[in-house]
């Protein structure tokens, strides 16, 4: 059930390592990239206390030893404060050049770890180990590291890649349902983007990856990893093609401004959200059929997601505040929003020739009350 993903980079490249019950063999991976055996690991106090002690146990068979700092969790993390508690930490724990930094959590971690990785001592490498299904199918994978600024989400950081992602799919189980279909959320926009034939698949096993099957688990995180691994390969530093998966994210990023970053709005709750909106932007501008659009509904619904605007609980603000709250998004070029629009289902292309009447069209019916 093991399967390993390859991100070609040339000399940078590293493998995505899929499948159950890694952490207890973490040191087998890890030992080959350590000039000594220890490691820092940076962590949340939740992922700490499920699943610290596995890893630790994992790197002790190959007399690799760790030292743990445990950050608060949630999206509130990913801010300079918490940021330079972790790089000053690394300083003490004298991490050196030639040492790796461990990642162990979901994508907050991944981010504040990955970029303190990439700016201590101008660069050390760092293991990524995502314990949450968003993480290991997008955050993870790709070298996008970075902290939230009070003006929106991500816009401080870098491009560091890892130098090896372990997705153990068991640490799954203990996640909340909310927080698997928020990562679910993901998946789909993976489906949507480029492969209509893996949306078709999702359709028929979304139930089975969402219930535990471990085996659709391990297919629907491979597909996705290999997706994202192939873009990453084409566009590393996202100047064409990978902006491809950023479908949904225009949309979702407002979203998640518009509600303070809070869990009023998980991130792939917002993504889920976001394609719906982008698929409903592609109908209304005659570039996909009227069924795509309700056909990406359908299946958020069975899946039992988040679909429309309505479903997220308190106030949004207008439509124009909204497509305002775009404008902070860094996917804005010359001034202009780039959205991610599609043909049809596993046709996805870029694009910044989005008339905003047609915008504020989709929003202000998305947030008219029904």
């Amino acid at each position: 059930m093991h399967q390993t993903v390859q991100v070609e980079l040339g000399d940078r490249s590293y493998d995505v390592e899929i499948g159950p019950d890694l952490l207890a063999r973490a040191g087998d991976w890890i030992a080959p990239l350590l000039a000594r055996p220890k490691v820092a690991v940076l962590t949340d106090e939740s992922v700490a206390d499920l699943h610290l002690e596995t890893l630790r146990a994992g790197l002790k068979t190959t007399g690799i030893e760790m030292s743990a700092l445990a950050l608060p969790a949630g999206e509130a993390t990913k801010s300079w404060p918490h940021f330079e508690r972790a790089v000053e930490w690394l300083l003490t724990e004298k991490v050196e050049r030639s040492d790796v930094v461990v990642a162990l959590g979901g994508g907050v971690i991944g981010d504040l770890a990955g970029f303190a990785a990439a700016v201590l001592r101008r660069g050390v490498r760092f293991v990524q180990i995502p314990t949450s299904l968003l993480a290991q199918v997008d955050s993870s994978v790709g070298g996008k590291t970075g902290i939230n600024a009070p003006q929106g989400k991500n816009l401080i950081g870098a491009f560091h890649q890892p130098s090896l992602v372990l997705a153990d799919t068991s640490v799954l189980q203990t996640m909340s349902q909310r927080d698997f279909l928020s990562g679910y959320g993901e998946v789909v926009k993976y489906g949507l983007l480029g492969d209509a034939d893996f949306f078709e698949w999702l359709e028929a096993n979304g139930r089975s990856v969402s219930s535990g099957d471990m085996a659709a688990r391990v297919r629907a995180v491979t597909r996705s990893v290999q997706m994202k691994a192939d873009i990453v390969a084409r566009d590393e530093t996202e100047q064409g093609d990978r902006a491809l998966l950023n479908l949904g994210h225009t949309f979702c990023h407002a979203l998640e401004a518009a509600t303070g970053y809070s869990d009023r709005l998980l991130h792939g709750e917002g993504v889920a959200i976001g394609c719906a909106l982008a698929f409903e932007l592609s109908s209304r501008l005659g570039l996909c059929s009227q069924e795509d659009p309700s056909r990406v509904r359908a299946h958020l619904r069975a899946m039992g997601m988040k679909t429309d605007l309505a479903d997220i609980p308190g106030e949004l603000p207008s439509a124009e505040v909204l497509v305002d709250l775009m404008g902070q998004d860094k996917k804005v070029v010359d001034g202009q929003l780039r959205f991610i629009l599609a043909r049809g289902i596993g046709q996805a292309f870029v694009t910044s020739d989005v008339p905003k009447d047609a915008v504020l069209s989709v929003l202000s019916d998305a947030l008219a009350p029904v």
